[in-house]
């Protein structure tokens, strides 16, 4: 049986992206070495994504529960697109869609 559908983001939702972000950014691994372009792009994308989840926490205290989702799926989207361009290590499936 499939899982009703909802309009509503909730705070167990919110919270639950958030400790996934959270750990995914903990165990995050630049893939590339330091003289490479791909260095660059690496910190970048890093930079992004630990400034969109801190947005995140921000929006979340705030009670922007909208505002919080988006800004943690832009984190997590920087998050899986470095994986997937393979300047990042991740291999675990949990945290890393492309892992």
């Amino acid at each position: 049986m499939s899982k009703p559908v909802t309009n509503i983001i909730s705070k167990e939702k919110i919270e639950k992206y958030i400790s996934i972000t959270e750990e995914a950014l903990e165990n995050l691994e630049i893939a590339v070495d330091e003289r490479s372009h791909l260095y660059i792009v690496a910190k970048d994308f890093l930079t992004m994504a630990r400034s969109y989840f801190e947005d995140a926490k921000y929006y979340y205290k705030k009670g922007d529960y909208v505002t919080a989702f988006a800004a943690i799926n832009y984190a997590h989207g920087f998050i899986d697109a470095g994986v997937r361009l393979g300047v990042f290590k991740g291999e675990n499936n949990r945290l890393y869609a492309f892992g």
